[in-house]
């Protein structure tokens, strides 16, 4: 896989919320504004990116028994220092964003990254791999929270929104409305993906088959 690849697939063919389906949690969670969406997404980025290149550089050097409690080390070490960054120059985006910047910590899509990519993979791609994903997470909770944020407050990273104004429905901002605009932006990217649901193959398909096949025989 050359490098534009290794950086691109995050964006859309894998982005991590709407085909992987990863990150649920803070995806749904901080989406009620564009602001809140965008500052968790590159916050999350900046682990990403950072943490691959760590971990691909010592991945030679981390035991194989202790290889999970040392990512998480790993991770948290940034998490930390983005949370100093953040308290320090944007502190009404960490108060916003609360309890919920320390969990990237545990960000199933970070420890993904790093088993299956970083500890396989050179400086560089481990670099590119987690600016695609974290961009495509960034742009998952970006978008979330735009439309989340214009339908249900009327505003869009604080500006009033023309023509929104008493017209708002705070459906949008409330969890339901997370979970209804989290499928509206699936089926669009599997449409614009050209992605279609597993064909369902009957008792063809299924892995049990020749025993079900043995039982029915039996009785």
């Amino acid at each position: 896989m050359n490098n534009l690849n290794t950086f691109t697939k995050g964006l859309l063919k894998e982005n991590p919320v709407f085909v992987s389906l990863l990150g649920m949690c803070p995806t749904l969670a901080v989406t009620t504004g564009a602001f809140n969406g965008l500052g968790m997404g590159l916050s999350t980025t900046f682990v990403l990116i950072c943490s691959n290149l760590v971990i691909c550089l010592l991945r030679k050097a981390i035991p194989a028994q202790v290889k999970l409690p040392c990512y998480i080390v790993i991770i948290a070490t940034f998490v930390t220092l983005i949370q100093f960054l953040l308290h320090g120059f944007v502190p009404s985006l960490y108060t916003s964003l609360g309890a919920f910047l320390e969990l990237i910590t545990v960000n199933c899509i970070i420890l993904g990254r790093a088993e299956m990519f970083a500890s396989k993979n050179g400086p560089v791609a481990s670099v590119l791999d987690g600016a695609g994903m974290g961009l495509g997470f960034t742009l998952a909770l970006f978008l979330m929270g735009s439309v989340r944020e214009i339908f249900g407050s009327g505003t869009w990273l604080g500006l009033t929104v023309p023509g929104m104004t008493g017209h708002t429905m705070s459906l949008f901002v409330m969890p339901a409305g997370g979970f209804f605009v989290l499928g509206l932006l699936i089926a669009v990217v599997c449409k614009l993906s050209s992605r279609k649901p597993p064909k369902k193959m009957g008792c063809a398909g299924c892995p049990n088959a020749s025993a079900c096949s043995a039982k029915c025989e039996e009785a």
